[in-house]
């Protein structure tokens, strides 16, 4: 909580916080589906500004942390080709795979570069003819139609060097799967504002019917989350479920359409394993027919294999809310950000590497 006092809305925070504690009745447990949204949570201390009777749930939110071990192996085979050029987002080079990551691949001479922009992968392609380039392409809705944009030009220029190893997933079927769970104990959710800028929130109204739970839209400063909260918890204490939009200033209901045009045009909707999670049904996109001479899986002929997740690491509990980082035994001291077992402890968005960055000293395992 001590954070708060270097956040220049902090006495605004606080009145927020106060008014949470005025209208909560009983206990509610809501969960965030951002990554974003849990590092300003545990940095800022919004948890312990909140009744007890609140618990917040950190959900499947951090992209990187829910991309299958399966995935990241195929990137290291990939990127350990001798004319290859990998190119990927900088918070997937020490996501560990099965035996190894992406930075241990490069030191080893693998040609993996960071890149800022899928398009930058596209330039990579035109300027190293003789090159396959091969971009890493992870993450929600919100970075879709730069990936899409990427492939579309690549098409519209003939590069034939070029090509996607796509790991994009969707949010809306996660929200499902966790609801159906046995083992769900969310009664109400805090949508990623940043998603929703993209697609909008239409998708959203269902399933808050459905589970009969709360969304409401939310941004990323701790006012925007404390105000989220409240929202949720004038729902709940109410009784009802509906959608809302606490993200007004960026988000509109039918989202970003012409963003949402070009992901229709490039991807299809596949089913999606989830690291930690498992498979989810239509939870991922996949590159549409017209669009599938630039597969990398496909161009390098990778066959499918299943890759278990090491037995000391939680973090798939932790992905599903079923677990806070620091009830993991191995959290600080087997699993560091140097020394990380799983992705939720690398990830610039996980929510080990939350815990670890700002509470571990207060944390029995840190």
């Amino acid at each position: 909580m001590k954070y708060l006092d270097e956040y220049r809305d902090g006495d605004l925070a606080r009145k927020l916080a106060l008014e949470i504690h005025r209208l909560t009745t009983r206990p509610w447990n809501i969960m965030e589906v951002c990554g974003g949204q849990t590092h300003a949570i545990v940095k800022f201390g919004i948890d312990e500004l909140l009744p007890k009777a609140i618990t917040l749930i950190h959900g499947p939110g951090c992209p990187v942390c829910v991309t299958p071990l399966e995935m990241i192996d195929k990137a290291l085979e990939i990127a350990a080709k001798p004319n290859v050029i990998f190119t990927s987002f900088g918070d997937m080079l020490r996501v560990p795979g099965s035996t190894t990551d992406l930075l241990s691949v490069k030191a080893r001479g693998g040609d993996v570069r960071i890149v800022y922009s899928p398009l930058d992968a596209v330039k990579l392609a035109e300027q190293n003819p003789a090159r396959e380039v091969v971009f890493f392409g992870v993450g929600f809705e919100t970075t879709a139609p730069a990936t899409a944009m990427a492939v579309y030009q690549a098409a519209q220029k003939g590069l034939k060097n070029f090509s996607m190893l796509i790991s994009h997933v969707l949010v809306p079927p996660a929200i499902e799967a966790l609801m159906s769970s046995p083992e769900c104990r969310v009664q109400a959710f805090l949508a990623a504002g940043h998603v929703c800028t993209v697609m909008g929130y239409e998708e959203y109204p269902p399933l808050a019917a459905k589970y009969r739970v709360p969304i409401v839209v939310t941004g990323f400063e701790p006012l925007d989350i404390l105000q989220g909260i409240l929202m949720c918890v004038r729902q709940l204490e109410s009784g009802r479920a509906e959608v809302e939009n606490q993200y007004a200033r960026s988000v509109r209901p039918e989202g970003n359409r012409p963003a949402q045009d070009l992901i229709r045009k490039v991807f299809k909707v596949v089913p999606r394993k989830w690291r930690g999670v498992g498979e989810i049904p239509q939870s991922g996109l996949g590159l549409n027919d017209e669009y599938a001479g630039f597969d990398a899986e496909k161009r390098f002929d990778l066959t499918s294999h299943t890759v278990e997740e090491p037995a000391e690491c939680l973090s798939g509990l932790v992905l599903q809310g079923l677990k806070k980082p620091h009830e993991c035994p191995a959290f600080g001291g087997k699993c560091t950000p140097e020394h990380p077992l799983g992705a939720t402890m690398v990830s610039s968005e996980g929510a080990c590497a939350a815990y670890y960055r700002y509470r571990r000293h207060h944390c029995s395992n840190g």
